[in-house]
C-alpha cells in the first residue's frame, strides 16, 4: 500500500494551546508522486510485531500505532496477524524533509490493519486515535487531496483547490521540526497579524498563493529553518517556497 507525502503551501502559526502546542492554519495538499510503501511480509528475524526496512525503525510511529490499537482491544487479533507476518516498510520519501513520511506511513498502516483485521472503525475514529500519535496523520487519513488544516493538524476541511504544475528539489539537509519549532519561539510574533493573514490565505487556491505572495510570508518556518541551517539560506534567496519545517523546496512550473 502506497504512503503517499504532503506538502504545506502555507503555514501560518497562529497561537499556542493549554499544551503549549503550537496551533496552525495551513493548506495542504497531496502529492501522489512521492511515496513510501507498506506491505505484509512473510519474512521474520524475531516474535511479535515486527518492521523490516533499510530505514532505522527502532523508534518508528507505526510501532506507537500498533500498540494503541492493541490498547483498543485488537491485541489478539494484531498478534494473530503478526504471528507469521512482519510489516515491510520502504522509504522512498526523504527523512527530515517536511513531507510527513513518517505521518503518512502510520496513516497508511491504521489503514491497511482495519481493511485485513476488518475492524470496520470509520475514517473519523481513525482520525481520533490519530491525535494520540502526532498532528499530521489525520490529513492522511481523510482521503482528501487538498485541505485546509488548523489546530495542531487535527482539523481537516476538504478545499476545491487548482494546483499548478511544481518542481520540487531535496536538498540533503536533515531539518530537526523540534528544533526549527524552537528556533521560530526566540523572536516574538503578533499571532494575530498571523491569524488575519491565514484566513485571507485559506480562500485562495494554491495556485494563486503561489503567484501572489513572497516565500517567507507563506512559511513561518523558513526563517528560522533558515537560522539553523544556514546552508538553506541559498534557496530562501532563489525565491524557492519551503513544505512544512524544511528541508524540501519548490517551485512553479514555468
Amino acid at each position: 500500500m502506497k504512503a503517499y507525502a504532503k506538502a504545506n503551501i502555507f503555514l501560518k502559526l497562529i497561537g499556542l494551546d493549554n499544551r503549549k502546542y503550537h496551533l496552525l492554519n495551513s493548506r495542504f495538499i497531496l502529492l501522489e508522486q512521492f511515496y513510501d510503501e507498506l506491505y505484509l511480509s512473510d519474512e521474520k528475524t524475531k516474535e511479535g510485531f515486527e518492521i523490516i526496512s533499510e530505514f532505522n525503525c527502532e523508534h518508528n510511529i507505526i510501532k506507537k500505532a500498533y500498540f494503541l490499537l492493541c490498547e483498543f482491544g485488537y491485541k489478539n487479533e494484531l498478534e494473530e496477524l503478526f504471528k507469521n507476518k512482519s510489516l515491510k516498510l520502504i522509504k522512498n520519501i526523504p527523512i527530515g524533509a517536511g513531507l510527513g513520511g513518517g505521518s503518512s506511513d502510520c496513516a497508511t498502516f491504521l489503514i491497511m490493519i482495519n481493511e485485513i483485521l476488518n475492524l470496520q472503525l470509520s475514517t473519523q475514529k481513525l482520525i481520533n486515535l490519530s491525535t494520540k500519535l502526532g498532528s499530521d496523520i489525520a490529513f492522511f487519513l481523510s482521503g482528501f487531496e487538498s485541505a485546509n488544516v488548523s489546530g495542531c493538524g487535527e482539523i481537516i476541511k476538504p478545499f476545491e483547490d487548482e494546483i499548478p504544475n511544481i518542481h520540487w528539489t531535496f536538498p540533503q539537509i536533515f531539518c530537526d521540526t523540534a528544533k526549527v519549532y524552537k528556533e521560530f519561539d526566540k523572536k516574538p510574533l503578533d499571532f494575530n497579524t498571523n491569524f488575519k493573514q491565514a484566513e485571507i490565505y485559506q480562500n485562495l487556491t494554491t495556485k494563486e498563493l503561489l503567484e501572489r505572495y513572497k516565500n517567507v510570508e507563506l512559511n513561518d518556518l523558513f526563517t528560522p529553518c533558515v537560522s539553523l541551517y544556514p546552508k538553506m539560506s541559498v534557496y530562501l534567496n532563489e525565491d524557492y517556497f519551503l513544505s512544512g519545517s524544511g528541508s524540501s523546496i519548490f517551485k512553479v512550473d514555468l
